[in-house]
């Protein structure tokens, strides 16, 4: 599994990159978020994958931190929720940002995002707050541990 990749973006557009690493060109879709983060074309770019495999296709897709793969790895786990969509959400919306309205459970920021509308948002909301309070909890016990 690719799990990151940094290389020459030698093609950009707000849904996809190529970057050339040793020869290969890869492609690599993104969130907007992710894009605005890019730079130039031919520099370097370093981006955070998560390897989409089925039985007739292999995806990459990108995200400039590792927080924004890992709510972008949490959207993918609802049931009717695929990549494709995440990526959309996270398009729609800074990860930070969703997470904030995923923990005061408004439903209504969430169904702003296009192509959201309000039963899969109401659907995020609450499967994906329990995800998010258990990784405060476990966030909170790795914390106390390092002061002790």
């Amino acid at each position: 599994m690719i799990a990151y990749l940094k290389g020459n973006m030698i093609q950009k557009s707000s849904n996809q990159v190529v970057l050339d690493i040793g020869g290969v060109g890869y492609c690599v879709w993104i969130p907007l978020s992710t894009y605005l983060k890019l730079g130039d074309l031919n520099e370097i770019v370093e981006l955070f994958i998560y390897t989409h495999v089925t039985d007739n296709s292999l995806s990459l897709y990108g995200f400039s931190s590792k927080d924004e793969r890992e709510i972008f790895l949490k959207l993918i786990s609802i049931s009717g929720i695929g990549p494709k969509l995440s990526l959309n959400i996270l398009s729609g919306i800074e990860a930070s940002d969703l997470e904030d309205a995923i923990k005061r459970s408004d439903v209504a920021r969430i169904s702003l995002i296009p192509g959201i509308g309000k039963k899969t948002a109401l659907r995020i909301a609450l499967e994906l707050q329990e995800k998010l309070e258990e990784k405060e909890k476990m966030l909170e016990v790795k914390g106390s541990q390092e002061k002790e």
